[in-house]
C-alpha cells in the first residue's frame, strides 16, 4: 500500500521538485506551488496530500500575509475558510481589493505573480492543478472550450468553494481511498473550472452509457486488489479503454456508484468481516485494510456505519 495521509507530511512519492527546499521544476523554472506557499507563509500545512505531478489538496492556517506569490508551475484555487476580513491583490499595475469569505474563490494562474496584503490569520484549502490535468480534462470532457484559466480574487462561486472545502474532511488516512478520491476530485474541479472561470462557454460531451458486462468484471476485480498501483484511477481507465473522465461516469452507470464510492463500501465490507469472523485486534485489522493507524481506521468506520469498530463487534458477536 502506498503512503497514506497524514498531518503535516503525506506525499505520494513526491519528486524532488515538490519539496519546499528544492521546489523548481525543471522545465519552467518556477517553484511547485507546495513549495512556494511554503516559502511565502513562513510554515507548514495543516494538512497536504500530493501526487508526483505536484496535484493535490492542501489545508493552510497560517498568519497574516504582506509578500508576493512568485510564479508557480501549477494553477492554485483555493477556498477560504476562517472569518471574514477584507484584503488587496496587486498584480502589476492592477490592484483588486476582494472581501475574504465563505463560499468565494481564489484563482492563482500558473505563471502569475501577485502581492497579498491579508491583515488577519488565514484558514484556506487549496487546490494545486497542472496546466495539463486541465487541459486534458478539457480535451476529454469538452468541446470548444478555452483551458486557460481567469485570475479571481475572492470571487462567489458556492459550488467551487463547497467541493474544496470537503476534499480535507473526505481523506481518510488511507492510502488506495485517498488517492482514488483526490483523482476523482480533481477532474470534477478542472471541469467546474472550465464550465466557470475560462471566459468561454464549456459544452460537456453527454453520458456514454455504462460500462460492458466484461470492462466492469475487470474494473472489479481491480479495485479489489490489494495494490495501490491496480487500483489507481488511470490503471482502471487504461484497462477499460477510456479516459478517466469516461470511465467514472460509465462505472456509475453501470453500478450507481463512483469507483471512490465503491471501493470504499467495499473495504467497509472487509472491515466488517474481519470484526464479526475473526479475533483480530482493531489494529491489526486497520493494518490490513491500508489504515495509516487505527484512529484513522476507527474514524472512518464510524462514518459510514454509525458505530466504532470495538461497538460494532460486541453487538453483532
Amino acid at each position: 500500500m502506498s503512503k497514506p495521509l497524514s498531518h503535516n507530511s503525506a506525499r505520494e512519492n513526491p519528486p524532488a521538485a515538490s519539496e519546499p527546499s528544492q521546489g523548481q521544476s525543471s522545465t519552467t523554472g518556477r517553484r511547485a506551488a507546495d513549495a512556494e506557499m511554503a516559502r511565502v507563509l513562513h510554515t507548514e500545512p495543516f494538512r497536504v496530500a500530493l501526487d508526483s505531478s505536484g496535484a493535490g489538496i492542501a489545508h493552510w492556517k497560517h498568519e497574516p500575509l504582506h509578500d508576493v506569490v512568485e510564479p508557480m508551475s501549477h494553477h492554485v484555487i483555493m477556498a477560504y475558510n476562517g472569518a471574514m476580513q477584507h484584503m488587496e491583490r496587486r498584480s502589476g499595475r492592477s490592484v483588486a481589493i476582494g472581501t475574504f469569505r465563505r463560499g468565494v474563490v481564489i484563482i492563482i494562474p500558473e505563471g502569475s505573480s501577485s502581492r497579498w496584503d491579508i491583515p488577519k490569520p488565514v484558514d484556506v484549502v487549496q487546490l494545486y492543478l497542472p496546466h495539463a490535468t486541465l487541459k486534458r480534462v478539457a480535451d476529454e470532457a469538452a468541446s470548444g472550450t478555452s483551458s486557460e484559466l481567469l485570475e479571481r480574487t475572492a470571487h462567489p462561486d458556492p459550488i467551487t468553494s463547497r467541493l474544496i472545502l470537503s476534499a480535507v474532511n473526505s481523506l481518510e488516512g488511507n492510502g488506495a481511498l485517498d488517492t482514488l478520491f483526490r483523482h476523482q476530485l480533481i477532474d470534477l474541479l478542472a471541469m467546474r473550472l472550465l464550465a466557470a472561470h475560462t471566459g468561454s462557454q464549456a459544452t460537456f460531451q453527454p453520458t456514454i452509457g455504462g460500462l460492458s458486462p466484461k470492462v466492469l468484471a475487470r474494473a472489479i476485480e481491480r479495485l479489489r486488489s490489494d495494490s495501490d498501483t491496480d487500483v489507481s484511477l488511470d490503471a482502471l481507465a487504461s484497462d477499460a479503454g477510456l479516459s478517466r473522465f469516461h470511465f467514472c461516469r460509465a462505472f456509475k452507470e453501470s453500478t450507481g456508484l463512483s469507483p471512490h464510492a465503491w471501493l470504499r463500501q467495499y473495504r467497509l465490507e472487509q472491515a466488517m468481516n474481519l470484526l464479526r469472523d475473526t479475533d483480530a485486534s482493531i489494529a491489526l485489522v486497520a493494518a490490513e485494510l491500508g489504515y495509516a493507524s487505527q484512529t484513522a481506521f476507527a474514524a472512518a468506520f464510524k462514518r459510514l456505519n454509525g458505530e466504532t469498530p470495538s461497538d460494532w463487534r460486541r453487538r453483532v458477536r
